[in-house]
């Protein structure tokens, strides 16, 4: 799997974590190993901007994704179609301000909104009730998977 997580903010990030994350993420959902993925961490002000430009909402917001080739994941014995995934954009200072209201730490957060945003780019929504659960406990069984600890409470809606 391509995975490429870049830090365009002034916040420390464990992208290695992140990294490694995306991977098990991936892997679990039986993508194609010549998939790729892009996550992104900007600042406030980048972020806005994207908001304003794809959702017409204005301030920033924690997570977006950008779907490319719009793969779903596969099963165990036959994986994706290979291809790119897409982009995942975060903003880590939104992450830690929920982090902090949430009583966990940043980098949980982190982990919550990358898993989350590579969720919504396997085709995964959280628009109806049911939408909402499935997605949201395929959300926290990745993340446990990966950590070995709960989940922090999602922020994300």
């Amino acid at each position: 799997m391509s995975i490429e997580v870049n830090n365009e903010t002034e916040l420390d990030v464990d992208l290695a974590d992140v990294n490694k994350l995306a991977q098990s993420v991936m892997s679990a959902m039986y993508l194609h190993p010549e998939t790729e993925v892009s996550i992104v961490f900007l600042d406030e002000d980048a972020m806005s901007a994207l908001h304003v430009e794809w959702m017409d909402l204005e301030g920033p917001t924690d997570v977006m994704s950008f779907p490319m080739d719009e793969l779903r994941p596969g099963r165990e014995h036959a994986p994706s179609e290979a291809g790119i995934l897409g982009d995942i954009v975060i903003c880590p200072s939104v992450a830690q301000a929920q982090a902090e209201a949430g009583g966990h730490s940043t980098h949980d957060e982190i982990l919550l909104l990358a898993t989350h945003g590579l969720l919504h780019l396997m085709g995964f929504d959280h628009m109806e009730p049911e939408e909402k659960e499935e997605m949201f406990s395929l959300q926290r069984r990745l993340l446990e998977s990966y950590t070995g600890r709960p989940a922090p409470k999602e922020t994300v809606e």
